[in-house]
């Protein structure tokens, strides 16, 4: 025994080197993304920051860009908008003279309650949430002391006008409940002052790398969500020796998930799980995730009217069908600059909330099944419009399609030998569930409902007898579950 236990003690570093990462893509990619994340399925992103004050961009434009769109004088997005339009809007509201560093004496957070957020947050039923620690202006929501250092003036939010550490309340706050908590951080700055003059390794070592490694040390993040990635190589951003140092020696290298930011053309190619933006129907064989606003826009942007904002149905149907393929939603709200959520953001939140209360089960801890999803007959090709993409799109492939096209009549999920089978329609009599094996012990029930349902084994499947229910028998609204035990 005691030669047992010497043998064990002699073997220890050896499976401690084995845990070790190099700083290779081979390496690194070989790291298995946590389990947790892979389980979460349902996250909340948070833009808040500097851009929140002005809080306008052309209706389909990112408003958290609003500095590069008034100092460029251009403008991108959905609609085609005018060049000019937020610099000549800056002009007329505030003025030619008024610098963009000037809405940091505006930025105040008076209203910002971290308490409420994180009960919000939790409430929507999101087991993770991501927060703007740094966007591309270079504005810190936390006492950097680095980002006022590159500017010359308050540039984080403890020195300027908000004299809190915004990113530590709220970090404090979700960590006293089981949401997971994680920090967007933009690897470069459009006009700090260093990476304007190409000085990109001194940017790397004396700025952007002890920030980072200040959020981790001192928040001890779940996730670190890097993006401005585009503009350089992983060699420049020294990204490959970072997450060496994130995987091997850092306070949080056993649970941390990262995505896929990490240098110029490696998204969906080499990080931790791959990222979509404003896309619907992805699917990808490692854990994904597709991040969008409730409108067109990250950062709050007053400029958008109700109806460019997802409904609560399209935000369930877009979860469900990115839960089908294997991926997370991230779903991003925008605070306003006194640090308020807006009344409709929040509706929205506890909306999906109240839906998962009764049908998490199917979203929550589950993978792939076989079969993502149940068409129903016609064409299958109904492309949605270009550009960032609303997910109203989900409408059009489920309760509202354009004549002649297919819909998803069934979308599935699974854990072990149960599947979960998510109908956008509340089906009525005889509903015929497709490609479902099941077994001698196999039952079914619609969740929110306390009484299994008969079915049948048909050629194609089940064929299950659902109850008409009411409105008020009805579990929830806009997708209703039927949970199948011990399918073969």
């Amino acid at each position: 025994m005691k030669f047992y236990k010497h043998f064990l003690w002699l073997l220890l570093p050896l499976t401690l080197q084995a845990q070790q990462y190099k700083p290779t893509w081979e390496s690194l990619d070989s790291r298995p993304v946590p389990a947790w994340f892979e389980n979460a399925k349902f996250g909340i992103f948070i833009h808040w920051g500097v851009y929140s004050v002005p809080a306008w961009a052309p209706k389909g434009v990112y408003s958290e860009w609003y500095q590069y769109w008034l100092q460029s004088k251009t403008v991108a997005g959905n609609n085609r908008p005018t060049p000019t339009a937020v610099a000549d809007h800056h002009n007329k509201v505030y003025g030619k003279d008024f610098s963009y560093y000037q809405f940091a004496d505006y930025f105040k957070a008076e209203d910002y309650d971290p308490e409420a957020w994180a009960k919000l947050i939790e409430k929507s039923g999101a087991k993770y949430v991501v927060l703007t620690s740094k966007h591309h202006d270079g504005f810190a929501l936390w006492p950097s002391k680095e980002a006022t250092q590159a500017f010359g003036r308050p540039w984080n939010a403890v020195d300027a006008a908000a004299k809190r550490d915004l990113l530590g309340d709220l970090t404090a706050a979700v960590k006293k409940t089981p949401v997971k908590m994680g920090f967007y951080y933009s690897l470069y700055e459009w006009y700090n002052p260093l990476y304007k003059e190409k000085k990109y390794s001194q940017y790397v070592n004396e700025h952007m790398l002890p920030q980072l490694k200040d959020l981790v040390n001192r928040y001890e993040p779940d996730i670190i969500w890097p993006d401005g990635e585009w503009e350089q190589s992983d060699t420049v951003w020294q990204s490959r020796e970072f997450l060496t140092w994130l995987f091997n020696e850092s306070p949080v290298k056993d649970k941390v998930a990262v995505n896929d930011r990490w240098g110029k053309r490696l998204r969906k190619k080499h990080g931790g799980y791959y990222t979509t933006e404003y896309e619907v129907g992805a699917a990808f064989s490692r854990p994904w995730e597709e991040c969008r606003g409730m409108g067109f826009s990250f950062g709050y942007n007053r400029n958008e009217d109700i109806e460019d904002y997802n409904s609560t149905q399209s935000l369930i149907y877009l979860l469900v069908d990115i839960v089908s393929s294997g991926g997370n939603l991230l779903l991003d709200i925008g605070p306003d600059a006194h640090g308020k959520i807006p009344p409709i953001m929040q509706e929205r939140m506890l909306e999906i909330g109240r839906w998962l209360d009764v049908n998490g089960e199917a979203i929550y801890n589950t993978r792939s099944w076989k079969t993502k999803v149940q068409w129903s007959a016609g064409r299958r090709d109904w492309k949605p419009p270009r550009g960032m993409v609303s997910g109203e799109a989900l409408l059009k492939q489920t309760v509202a399609p354009e004549p002649g096209y297919a819909v998803k009549e069934v979308f599935f999920t699974a854990n072990g030998n149960t599947v979960y089978a998510i109908a956008p329609n509340l089906p009525e009599g005889r509903f015929l569930i497709r490609d479902v094996n099941p077994s001698a012990g196999t039952t079914v029930q619609m969740l929110g409902l306390s009484r299994n349902l008969p079915f049948k084994k048909v050629k194609e499947g089940i064929e299950v007898t659902v109850p008409k229910l009411s409105v008020k028998e009805a579990p929830c609204a806009h997708a209703y579950t039927f949970k199948i035990t011990k399918v073969i």
